[in-house]
């Protein structure tokens, strides 16, 4: 090591070890890693370092000794990858084993220890045994400080991974420095660690070793001092979280089965809490605990356990998001599944459901019973599905105990008006989890002779007569749902499991298509069998049931596709397409099928609507065109080359608008252009380029027999907008054979007052820029100085911005200088400058028309903020140094609010100091006028954000006076109620603020309130007492509200 490297070493050894505050601990860390580089480039040798070092490792100073031994510890853990001689390592591992009895350098003793320890392969099994040796003569870990002891339970936890055999060597001796280290442990992140020291203990040592059976008791009961987890304080989960410490203890509880007698009755105990949150844990822990322990070792329990699960289930609440019950029953399924018979007999002679089931004749209507009635009847379900689901040979026991007396229950009161619903209800629940039971694991085959097999097929009819009588013949919605979710498991039976002829399984159908065609208005039952024939066809499709797939199609598909082209108007056409679509989902064939048929009625209602503007016709035509825009087409873009589906869609609009000249004009046929258009657009959309270029030169064509300049007839506004559709929704990818053409037509139409053609201009400059065709269209926009040229200009100004286009600032300035150079002479000039003022709403605004994701626009990121920071300084300044009349400072404050509102709140707060006044100022002037209320509420939305983000609160706090002053006026804005509340929300927010700054203005924000709590409208009322009471709150004095 040459001089100047050992005077650099020395100088940085100096550095990390200077206990004085001149050093602070980023310049010792340096100090640390400049060492380490020198170390691992081999510019010095560990051994020629420790040398230099001997006076730091030594010395009698106790700090600086402490500092050197940690200095060493920590640069071996820097330089773990590099390869140490053996004699190094034997060395330094002596060394820092000798070192943990000196309790003021202990820090950097276990770090060195632990550094050294996990380079498994160069430490030897006499040096591993030395630092558990020094380990346990030297420390007593529950004295030391938290990092101190997560250090010590990672060293242990290495001696358990790294070195097994020098652990088996010491036996009770580890063990039970184990439990000495981890009894009384609190914090977190160690707790973490001693619940998995205690499961990699129970992993190494046999359940036979005399070692972890004498310990087993002690250990337990650390263990079970944690349970159930608990944080006294609510910040102890920031480092930690519940659940991940819960499950390590459950993993530690489960280590080993001679925990098995001492966690069983725990957890049955906790089970027996008041508190849900115990009772959930505690069903956890048994599910998990059951598996691993054993069925022998569960054997003494399973009485208890029956009794507790049972009361769980039984007196736990029957919610769908009930944990308790859910947790419950899963323990229930994994005891029955392990045991071998002994716990489904608990079940089967249980003294309560065999009462319950042999008095279901009690259980007439469900909805009239008394509630603990319904519940004990739903427990009892719950219990049965899950037992008979978790294995066959319950299933088979269960169905010979009960099933038969359930069905002649129900065909004892066949005759009455409709069967009982307790024997209905559980009935089916046994179905279902039969149906489970054969289709949860494939790799198992079962034999369709199993008891449960054959009863169900002898009983099939019965049962079927049942569940139709069910379905028809009740008015309660619990029985028409049984009675259909029955029909639906029978009929969804695999294979040789299924109960059902195939003359059965036709006449299910036919049930249920005559309940779709005839019992519409019983909205659930109607639902309820769709979502029926859904799932049974996506079974066959899955199954591949080549007997009962031709049956579905024949009955179900065919008949749904004649309904939409019969003219039967009994059934409501919302519900038939409604029908048709959601059958169309469960496979190609189906949706093809339907999609053909769609088609064509969708064309019929089309050419009806426009030759006689029947208004019928017009209905129709939305709501096919609603469901291809919803429905069919966001299913067929999951679909592999499936997009000639929208194509032909496409070109047959275009052909039927090209073969007829006359269009009806009415108010609803322009809701149904509007309709078309987006279908349109969302269709072409997903088309490839190729396809594309088709319905472009399809487009093309039609609108060369259009006349621009007659653009709002009937006909030619169709063509127009839905060219401009195919416009707003092509690829960037997609060429444009004749853009000037388009371009032409596109600014004629919007010259003429065609919105739609705006948000084509964007799209094309958005995804085909070229600077001479934007300098030509800006141009020629520019000598309109009309409001539809304003529209074109912002339409055109956002595709730009979005692209990242320069040429974007020529529109900006424009827009700019018009705001701040012109003052307004007459009502055309306003209307000019409101359009203007309204052009950077557009621009900074989402979309739902046009340049959006869907519709393949080119979006760049952050391009809100780059107009932001384009426009704000400009725009701010205009309105700080203008002098210009009250019509122009309104308007530069309408975009200002427009740029605001719109930027991501970030980039608001970022420059909040300079806008804070800009903003109250809008605020007083935009209020004046009832058309600003919309910008204005937009306006308080940011501001309200910057009240109640930690960022804004200097600025805030700079202006509480104004910012109070400014909102109380908009208490009592008469204008628009979410105004109001929103302010008052504003205040709510201020009375957060400093103390002193906030107090003084409290009697006027009072008196605004006052007339707040007489608002018209209630939820400006809430929040008017609730602020009320956050600003009587911040004064010692009592307030009587």
């Amino acid at each position: 090591m040459g001089d100047s490297t050992t005077i650099n070493c020395v100088k940085h050894i100096e550095t990390y070890v200077d206990s004085s505050s001149s050093k602070s601990p980023a310049e010792q860390d340096a100090s640390l890693d400049a060492i380490a580089k020198l170390v691992m480039n081999d510019i010095i040798t560990l051994e020629s370092l420790v040398r230099e070092m001997g006076m730091y490792l030594t010395t009698t100073d106790n700090i600086i000794r402490a500092r050197g031994i940690l200095l060493l510890a920590e640069l071996l853990t820097r330089i773990s990858s590099k390869p140490l001689e053996n004699a190094t390592i034997h060395s330094l591992i002596g060394f820092f084993a000798e070192r943990l009895s000196d309790w003021r350098a202990l820090r950097g003793a276990l770090v060195g220890c632990l550094a050294l320890m996990r380079r498994k392969g160069d430490i030897s099994s006499s040096d591993a045994t030395a630092v558990a040796q020094s380990f346990m003569q030297n420390l007593q870990v529950q004295s030391l400080g938290q990092h101190d002891r997560k250090l010590c339970f990672e060293i242990l936890e290495c001696l358990i991974d790294c070195y097994p055999n020098t652990v088996m060597t010491m036996e009770d001796d580890f063990v039970y420095v184990i439990c000495e280290a981890i009894d009384g442990e609190k914090d977190p992140q160690c707790l973490l660690l001693t619940f998995h020291l205690v499961e990699m203990l129970s992993h190494l040592y046999p359940d036979s070793s005399n070692s972890l059976t004498s310990y087993a008791e002690d250990l337990f009961n650390i263990l079970g001092s944690y349970f159930p987890i608990h944080f006294t304080h609510p910040k102890g989960e920031d480092d930690v979280k519940r659940e991940e410490l819960s499950r390590a203890l459950m993993l530690a509880f489960a280590s080993t089965p001679l925990f098995e007698p001492f966690a069983i009755p725990l957890l049955l105990e906790k089970l027996s809490s008041s508190l849900p949150s115990s009772k959930v844990e505690s069903l956890k822990y048994l599910s998990y605990c059951t598996l691993k322990y054993g069925p022998h070792r569960m054997l003494q329990h399973l009485e208890p356990l029956w009794s507790s699960l049972k009361d769980a289930i039984f007196t736990s609440d029957q919610s769908n998001s009930n944990k308790i019950a859910s947790e419950a029953l899963v323990l229930l399924q994994n005891l029955i599944q392990q045991d071998n018979g002994v716990f489904v007999n608990l079940i089967l002679k249980d003294a309560d459901i065999n009462m319950t089931l042999n008095s279901l004749s009690n259980y007439n209507n469900h909805d009239d019973s008394p509630m603990p009635d319904q519940q004990r009847l739903n427990s009892i379900g719950q219990i049965l599905h899950v037992s008979s689901a978790a294995s066959m040979a319950s299933c088979n026991a269960i169905f010979q105990s009960f099933f038969s007396g359930l069905v002649n229950g129900l065909e004892k009161d066949y005759a009455s008006e409709k069967p009982k619903f307790g024997c209905l209800y559980i009935c089916v629940e046994l179905l279902a989890a039969c149906r489970i039971l054969v289709m949860k694991n494939d790799e198992v085959s079962y034999n369709d002779n199993e008891t449960w097999c054959i009863m169900l097929h002898s009983f099939c009819d019965s049962l079927i007569s049942s569940f139709v009588k069910s379905m028809n013949e009740s008015n309660e919605d619990s029985y028409t749902q049984s009675g259909v979710r029955g029909l639906k498991i029978l009929a969804s039976f695999p294979g040789s499991f299924s109960p059902v002829s195939k003359s059965t399984f036709e006449n299910i159908l036919r049930e249920f298509i005559s309940v779709i065609i005839l019992k519409f208005n019983n909205t659930s039952l109607w639902s309820s069998i769709l979502d029926s024939l859904t799932e049974i066809g996506s079974f066959i499709e899955k199954s591949q049931d080549s007997e009962k797939m031709p049956s579905f199609d024949a009955i179900i598909v065919d008949k749904m596709v004649d309904l939409l082209s019969s003219d039967d108007s009994t059934m409501p056409f919302s519900l038939k397409v409604k029908s048709v679509s959601e059958i169309g989902i469960i496979n190609l064939k189906y949706m093809m099928k339907i999609v053909q048929e769609l088609n064509k009625t969708i064309i019929t209602s089309l050419h009806k609507s426009w030759i006689d503007g029947d208004s019928k016709s017009v209905e129709h035509a939305m709501i096919l065109l609603e469901c291809y825009d919803h429905k069919i087409l966001p299913w067929f873009q999951n679909i592999k080359d499936s997009d000639d589906v929208a194509t032909n869609f496409a070109l047959k609009i275009w052909d039927e608008i090209e073969d007829n000249t006359l269009f009806y004009d009415t108010l609803v046929e322009k809701k149904l252009l509007e309709t078309t258009m987006n279908t349109m657009k969302h269709a072409v959309a997903t088309c490839s380029v190729e396809n594309q270029i088709k319905i472009l030169e399809k487009s093309f064509k039609v609108n060369e027999s259009n006349p621009v300049n007659k653009v709002f007839q009937p006909r030619n506004e169709w063509i127009i907008s839905l060219f401009n559709s195919v416009i707003i929704a092509l690829h960037p990818k997609t060429n444009i054979k004749n853009p000037k053409i388009t371009l032409e037509t596109l600014t004629e139409s919007l010259t003429n007052g065609h919105t739609s053609s705006a948000h084509a201009l964007g799209s094309f400059f958005n995804k085909t820029p070229s600077n001479e065709a934007i300098d030509n269209t800006f141009s020629h926009l520019i000598k309109f100085s009309n409001v539809n040229a304003i529209i074109g200009l912002s339409w055109m100004g956002k595709g730009l911005l979005m692209r990242g286009h320069e040429k974007v600032k020529d529109v900006i300035k424009f827009f700019l200088d018009f705001l701040i150079l012109n003052s307004p002479q007459h009502q055309e000039m306003v209307d000019l400058m409101t359009s203007v003022a309204d052009s950077f709403g557009i621009m900074m605004s989402d979309s739902e028309f046009c340049l959006n994701k869907r519709l393949n626009s080119v979006i760049k990121p952050l391009y809100k903020q780059r107009l932001f920071s384009i426009v704000m300084p400009i725009l701010s300044s205009s309105i700080v140094k203008s002098d210009s009349s009250p019509i122009t400072r309104s308007m530069q404050y309408r975009a200002l609010v427009h740029v605001i509102s719109n930027a991501p709140l970030s980039a608001v707060l970022g420059e909040a100091k300079k806008l804070i006044p800009l903003m109250l100022d809008g605020l007083t002037i935009l209020s004046e006028d009832v058309e600003n209320r919309d910008i204005l509420y937009n306006l308080l939305l940011v501001l309200s954000g910057i009240l109640t983000d930690k960022n804004g609160e200097e600025v805030i706090v700079e202006n509480a006076y104004i910012i109070i002053r400014c909102i109380n006026k908009l208490v009592v804005y008469p204008h628009m109620m979410l105004v109001r509340e929103t302010a008052v929300q504003c205040l709510t927010a201020m009375s957060e603020v400093s103390y002193a700054r906030v107090y003084p203005f409290r009697p006027e924000v009072l008196q605004a309130l006052s007339r707040a709590l007489d608002d018209p409208k209630r939820s400006v009322r809430q929040e008017a007492v609730r602020c009320r009471q956050a600003w009587a709150s911040i004064s010692s004095r009592s307030l009587h509200i």
